[in-house]
């Protein structure tokens, strides 16, 4: 990936259609990731826009503490606060957390390419699975370059695993992620006028 604007690159393109044939199976039958709270935090994202609601999220600090120290740590500060689902790609995932170039009601020409002002984090790769619901920080190709943007499956992945940081997955709201409004295929799922984060919590 030559940006953080395409997380998986090439292979993506290839991949969605077979993440879709799993769309509505998944989508009918449940989530495939676990429903249950662990010992969390929780991030809490309330969507506006053609999705109205919130996501809660089960963040994994025991498989990636410093991806989810880092999400908390700019959750708490507010930089999430208004930040666009600026890639969103049918039977995929949805991508956001581009607090440099991500605002809403700024310029979105660059979203996708920015960070934010903490260090880049070193991967944390685990066994856990790219499922529907699974959260996944976005990176560019090396990949120690996650920073502040991540993803949510609408569908299993099984070809990201080992390849990007889980850090949680949706516990409550997960109607809200699959209204998110979609982009453009040809575009590489960039939106035209997308949704936003207005708020982003941390429940301990």
């Amino acid at each position: 990936m030559s940006d953080a604007r395409v997380i998986i690159g090439g292979v993506a393109a290839a991949a969605v259609a077979v993440g879709a044939a799993f769309f509505l199976y998944v989508k009918s039958t449940g989530s495939a990731s676990a429903a249950e709270d662990g010992p969390g935090p929780n991030l809490v994202i309330e969507v506006a826009g053609e999705a109205n609601g919130a996501i809660t999220i089960d963040l994994l600090p025991d498989i990636a503490p410093k991806h989810v120290a880092q999400v908390t740590e700019l959750a708490r500060r507010g930089a999430y606060d208004g930040v666009v689902f600026h890639r969103v790609i049918e039977g995929f995932m949805a991508q956001t957390g581009d607090v440099q170039n991500g605002k809403a009601g700024g310029d979105l020409s660059l979203a996708g390419t920015g960070a934010s002002d903490l260090p880049n984090i070193p991967a944390e790769f685990s066994e856990h699975s790219f499922m529907r619901g699974v959260v996944g920080m976005a990176r560019s190709a090396d990949p120690d370059s996650a920073n502040s943007q991540f993803f949510i499956m609408f569908a299993p992945g099984e070809f990201l695993n080992g390849q990007y940081t889980v850090i949680g997955h949706v516990i409550g709201g997960m109607e809200v992620v699959d209204a998110i409004k979609k982009g453009n295929p040809d575009l590489n799922g960039t939106v035209s006028e997308p949704d936003r984060m207005v708020k982003v919590t941390v429940e301990d």
